[in-house]
C-alpha cells in the first residue's frame, strides 16, 4: 500500500477521535456577536480558513514569481533581438 494513503487514514482516524472527545460546547465572543459551536467544529473552522488563506497566499506569490520571470525573459529577448 501507499505511504501516503497511510498516513492519511491514520490522519482522518486521528481526526474522527479528536471530533469525538471534544463534542462540549464553547461561546465564541467576536466583536458584537456571540456563537455557541462545538470546540472540534470551530478549530476546523479555523484550521479551513488558515488553509485558504495559505493557499492563496501561495497562489498570489507563485503568480508573482512567474510574472517577474516572464518579464525577465521578455526583457532579454528584446534585448538580444536589437
Amino acid at each position: 500500500m501507499n505511504l501516503t494513503i497511510i498516513l492519511m487514514v491514520i490522519v482522518a482516524c486521528l481526526a474522527l477521535v479528536f471530533t469525538v472527545q471534544n463534542v462540549a460546547a464553547v461561546t465564541v465572543s467576536i466583536f458584537f456577536w456571540d456563537i455557541s459551536l462545538s470546540l472540534a467544529l470551530l478549530i476546523f473552522f479555523i484550521l479551513a480558513i488558515g488553509l485558504i488563506i495559505g493557499w492563496f497566499l501561495h497562489s498570489f506569490i507563485a503568480y508573482r514569481k512567474g510574472k517577474k520571470e516572464v518579464d525577465e525573459i521578455q526583457a532579454d529577448f528584446r534585448s538580444s533581438k536589437q
